[in-house]
Formats: C-alpha cells, structure tokens, sequence
C-alpha cells in the first residue's frame, strides 16, 4: 500500500473483508467478544483506508489487513465538479445587494452570486446561502456592513473561505477559514464592518446531501443490527452444540462406570 493509499475511500467491500478477519479471529479465540463488537463497529464508521488499517494491525489477516488498490491520483483540473457551477465572466449575477433595515433579506436557493455582493443589515439580519448558488467567477467578495445587526454567510463543503472584516465592538467569524477548498472549487472572501453587529460564515450540507448521509447511517446501523444477529445465533448455535458434546461425554462416562460394575457383579456371583 503506497504512503497515500490511508487517504483513499473505502467501499463497502473493503469493509466487508475486514468484518470477515474479524470473525475468524473471535472464532479462534483471538478476540474476545467485546473487542469484536468495538471493531466491527470501527469497521462499519471506517471511511477510509486509514481508518481501517489499524483494526486489523494485530491480527494474522495475510500480507496486508487492507486489500491494496491501484492508486489513482485525484485530478487537479481546474474545474472538477464545480464546471457546472462557476458561470465565469465574473458578471452581475442574479442579485448584487441586499438590504435589511430594522428587517431581514435572504438570499437562497437557485442564484447566481455575483463577483461582488454587498450587503447592509440595521437593526436587522440578513442570510446569504451559497450551498445551491451558480457562481459568477472562481472568487467572488461578499461585503457586509452590519450595525446593530447580523449577516450570516453559509457555503456549501469544498468552497474555500477567507474572512477580512473589521469588527468594532462586533465581529466576523473566522472559523471556517483554513479549509482547503476543492479542485476547481470558487473562493469566497468575506469583507465589510461590524459595529455592535456581527458576520457570520458557516458551512452546511445541502438538503439532499443530508438526506444520503442520513440514509448512509441507516443503512450502517441496519447492517450492524445485522451482523449483530448473526453472531448471536451462531453463539447461540456453538454454546448449544458445546452443551451436546458435554451431555454425551457424561452419558458415556456414566454407560462406562455402569458397564463395570455390572461386570464386577457378574465376577462376583461366577466365583460364589
């Protein structure tokens, strides 16, 4: 496995061949039941083939713990997944202002954000989505101004942040700069005041990409719910299997010390 291979995602195969190391190992008695249960449910949460390697480094699972793939470099072309986003010519937009005073504005949905977007919040607040927006250039600015009032800013994972607002007795949010974006991602540069008044950025999943991660965790949770009962029934069924063997080993004893002492007597009467 090559010194990047950790970052690749793993399939649901891969953590399949990891689950069945696991098994033989608690079938031969190298694990006990509850390591099992702790590694197979690092297993199932694995996402990468880093987060797997460690949970069989232990075991004698072969040459690798981790089936090895052929590594195939991420592309760094310029547009990537965003091509369809980024309309480029660094146009207008479908809006290039919003105001909020003593009330609110949002900007949301299906929009083009332009290469520059200002904004002005008194006594009022105002939200500014890119998670679903078209981009009119690869950077654009948003610049708010906010007195006595509060913008918030929320990009979509992959999009690169940077926060160059002023603050007095107010604020902008930085935490989400340092991030690195996407290839071919835009960038998003947060500028503007804050007097009394606050700017935040945050970063959100879409809708739809909540709903595929709420379904991924179901689907995980219903197959450790699964695997869960297996191993019970075939606990259940070696337990049983164990309890037989014990039963006909005693019986056996006991049609022995019989048998003997029956012969015994025999013996006894054949001399009298």
């Amino acid at each position: 496995m090559s010194d990047d291979a950790p970052e690749l995602r793993a399939s649901d195969a891969d953590r399949e061949r990891v689950a069945e190391i696991l098994r033989d190992a608690l079938a031969e008695g190298r694990l006990d039941m509850e390591e099992f249960e702790e590694r197979l449910d690092a297993t199932y949460r694995a996402r990468t083939y880093g987060d797997l390697a460690p949970i069989t480094r232990d075991l004698p699972a072969g040459a690798v713990a981790v089936p090895k793939v052929d590594m195939v470099k991420k592309p760094e072309l310029p547009d990537g997944s965003w091509a369809d986003r980024i309309v480029g010519g660094g146009g207008e937009g479908a809006s290039a202002w919003g105001v909020a005073v003593m009330s609110g504005f949002q900007r949301k949905g299906r929009w083009t954000a332009p290469k520059r977007f200002n904004c002005f919040a008194f006594w009022g607040g105002g939200e500014i989505d890119l998670r679903e927006a078209n981009f009119a250039d690869r950077e654009i600015e948003i610049n708010c101004v906010a007195i006595m009032g509060g913008v918030q800013v929320i990009v979509p994972p992959g999009v690169e942040v940077v926060v160059r607002g002023i603050g007095i007795m107010g604020g902008f949010d930085h935490r989400e700069e340092g991030v690195p974006g996407d290839p071919g991602a835009p960038r998003v540069i947060v500028t503007g005041f804050a007097f009394w008044g606050g700017v935040g950025v945050e970063r959100k999943l879409t809708r739809t990409q909540r709903q595929e991660l709420r379904e991924e965790r179901r689907r995980e949770k219903l197959e450790r719910k699964a695997e869960r009962r297996e191993l019970r029934a075939s606990t259940r069924d070696q337990e049983y299997e164990a309890h037989r063997g014990m039963l006909e080993e005693h019986r056996d004893m006991w049609r022995h010390a019989h048998g003997e002492r029956g012969n015994h007597r025999v013996r006894e009467r054949d001399e009298d």
